[in-house]
């Protein structure tokens, strides 16, 4: 298969976009949407298992699941680019209203659930624009200089001539501690009004606090590099590559993790401590990212793995339709104007309850894709790009 387009091609991608939203989904559950509270009377066995089952998730899908997400919606960015190249046409300008359709999708999905990454997505994504014509070594080192995390390395550097200043907490802790008030209340209205107010402020600023202002655009950089060299064409030289790729990205994520959890016994100021995590967090979480992509491209080429994991397909072609809904569900489950969930679900409950909801999101989404092209809110999405034509 040589083109971007070929049918294996769209499915491994799909899939790997499927998995990260049921992982996603999984961890919104265990977080309650953001409310964050231990059932008083579970067992203790209960108690155990919900800390483990916490550390395991958040281990293996925490600040991956959206890597994944960032990095397909480059390598989307690509494909849509090129597909009208070959017809003459230049995507650019219908690219930055379709930015502004999927920020409206993203107002949407903060009404119900503060945490969601669409908005944020449809900002950065404007940094693409103007890249389609940059060279692919220019890209790189540019993605590169991102991931190195600039910006924090000049606070740990400041931060080194007054190593015992006291810091203070970050400003999202502020803003995540105001949405109790509205989140644990029972009226839908001031949930809406809090989500988009000081919900939105605090993802914002805690995503500025945790460097993903400069992680979002270098993978959305890497993946329209990954759609340019094709690597996704499901291909022997490409199954070579992913392989190097799985070896390198896990020696060196063993040191990186190992690291990570070392890393407050090795620094003992706290304001070096801080920006030392964020930058050495992000690092870790992309080493694993890839170590998750290159095994799943892997076992997708496989007959028995890509059996199981084309599951995950129809999820992900109609992920805008999915990671809405998941919010919806989410906050209506686990919200006080809802069925008010948090008060009685520890992370086992709520990892049940995220399963099912994931098994019904294959089911039914598997069922949309054998009668339409795209799902529902992807078909709305496409309709209005396409609403004024030249």
């Amino acid at each position: 298969m040589t083109s971007q387009t070929s049918s294996p091609r769209l499915h491994v991608v799909d899939a790997i976009r499927g998995l990260a939203i049921v992982s996603i989904m999984l961890l919104h559950n265990l977080e309650h949407f953001d409310v964050y509270f231990l059932p008083p009377n579970l067992p203790d066995w209960m108690v155990s298992f919900d800390k483990i089952l916490w550390e395991g998730l958040f281990f293996i899908f925490a600040g991956k699941s959206y890597a994944i997400f960032a990095l397909l919606f480059g390598l989307t960015y690509y494909i849509q680019t090129e597909n009208q190249a070959k017809k003459g046409n230049d995507f650019r300008l219908r690219f930055a209203w379709r930015l502004l359709l999927l920020f409206v999708f993203g107002l949407i999905n903060s009404a119900f659930f503060q945490g969601d990454i669409l908005t944020i997505y449809a900002v950065f994504g404007i940094l693409l624009i103007p890249t389609v014509k940059w060279s692919t070594t220019f890209l790189f080192v540019i993605a590169i200089i991102l991931l190195i995390q600039p910006l924090e390395w000049y606070y740990l550097l400041q931060a080194t001539k007054t190593p015992d200043a006291v810091i203070a907490n970050p400003i999202s802790w502020t803003y995540f501690g105001n949405m109790e008030a509205y989140i644990k209340g029972d009226s839908f209205i001031d949930t809406v009004v809090g989500n988009l107010t000081n919900g939105k402020i605090a993802v914002i600023r805690w995503s500025y606090e945790n460097g993903r202002f400069f992680h979002i655009p270098a993978l959305f950089i890497l993946g329209m590099l990954s759609g340019r060299k094709k690597l996704f064409v499901l291909s022997d030289t490409n199954k070579l590559f992913w392989k190097k790729t799985l070896l390198i990205s896990s020696v060196l994520f063993i040191p990186l993790y190992l690291l990570q959890k070392n890393m407050a016994d090795l620094i003992h100021s706290k304001i070096i401590l801080r920006s030392a995590q964020i930058i050495e967090t992000s690092w870790t979480n992309m080493a694993f990212m890839v170590v998750i992509i290159a095994g799943f491209v892997l076992l997708f080429q496989l007959k028995w793995g890509h059996k199981i994991l084309n599951m995950f397909s129809a999820i992900g072609s109609m992920s805008l339709t999915n990671y809405i809904v998941q919010s919806i569900l989410g906050a209506t489950i686990y919200y006080g104007f809802g069925l008010g969930m948090y008060k009685h679900t520890g992370a086992t409950y709520s990892f049940i309850i995220g399963t099912v909801l994931a098994i019904l999101m294959g089911v039914l989404s598997a069922w949309w894709m054998k009668h339409h092209k795209r799902g529902p809110l992807e078909q709305l999405w496409h309709n209005a790009t396409w609403l004024v034509k030249k």
